[in-house]
């Protein structure tokens, strides 16, 4: 892939849809009723916490998506990705233009795998994941391996 390629889609083959109700303080659902959540502002940003949030949401998006991409790429590559992980963690703090903004820690475990191929998997999955293309050059996004 080319680093001048485009990241968009070139055509669009699923569409997620979800209305929020009240915020951070609500809950959301999606038109399909797979998912109907309650969310709460964390308690450390001074809200009482008793809710998922916006947040952990992203990051269990960002996480299933970039372990994906990690198992395609490696698949694709003759690699067996067995008992692989992804975690991620997103931060969101004030930024400097009177906002908020996040920024993602992805952790990855590929126990059957040395370090220098799960690098170059890692680096190949950082391609092809769309929420890495979604966020590259926006968020802070740093990737560790263990």
């Amino acid at each position: 892939m080319s680093h001048d390629a485009s990241t968009r889609p070139t055509k669009i083959v699923y569409v997620a849809e979800a209305t929020a109700h009240g915020g951070r303080d609500g809950y959301v659902t999606t038109h399909d009723q797979q998912l109907e959540v309650r969310v709460a502002v964390p308690r450390a940003m001074g809200g009482s916490g008793e809710g998922t949030n916006p947040e952990q949401l992203f990051a269990a998006g960002y996480s299933a998506c970039f372990h994906n991409a990690l198992v395609l790429v490696g698949r694709r590559a003759g690699y067996d990705l067995r008992g692989s992980t992804v975690s991620a963690k997103v931060g969101i703090g004030p930024n400097e233009a009177e906002g908020y903004g996040l920024a993602v820690a992805l952790n990855v475990s590929l126990p059957l795998l040395d370090q220098e191929l799960a690098g170059r998997l890692v680096g190949a999955a950082h391609r092809v994941c769309p929420y890495s293309n979604a966020t590259r050059g926006n968020i802070d996004v740093s990737i560790m391996l263990f």
